[in-house]
C-alpha cells in the first residue's frame, strides 16, 4: 500500500513535469501542483486506457503514458486558465 502511494507520487511527478514541458511558455505553479496534476493525469490516463480496451503489456505501456501526459496537459491548461497564472 505505501509502495503504491510512493510509486503514484513519483509517476505523477514525472507525468506532471513531462506535461509542463509539452506546453509552450512557463506556468506559474509550484512543484506540489505539478505533482497533483500529474497524478490526476496519470489516473485519468490509466482509466481512459482501460475504457478504450487497452491491455497490460509486459513492458512499458507507451500509449498509456502518452494518454496520461495528454490528460495532464489538459489539466494543466485548465489550471492556468482558471487561476490566470502564466508567465510569459
Amino acid at each position: 500500500m505505501i509502495g503504491e502511494i510512493i510509486g503514484l507520487i513519483i509517476f505523477g511527478a514525472v507525468i506532471g513535469v513531462l506535461a509542463r514541458l509539452v506546453i509552450p511558455g512557463k506556468q506559474a505553479m509550484g512543484w506540489i501542483v505539478t505533482i497533483l496534476l500529474g497524478i490526476a493525469g496519470a489516473l485519468i490516463g490509466y482509466w481512459l486506457w482501460d475504457v478504450l480496451g487497452g491491455t497490460d503489456t509486459s513492458g512499458i505501456d507507451w500509449w498509456r503514458w502518452i494518454i496520461s501526459i495528454a490528460a495532464a496537459v489538459v489539466l494543466t491548461l485548465g489550471y492556468v486558465a482558471i487561476t490566470g497564472k502564466k508567465k510569459v
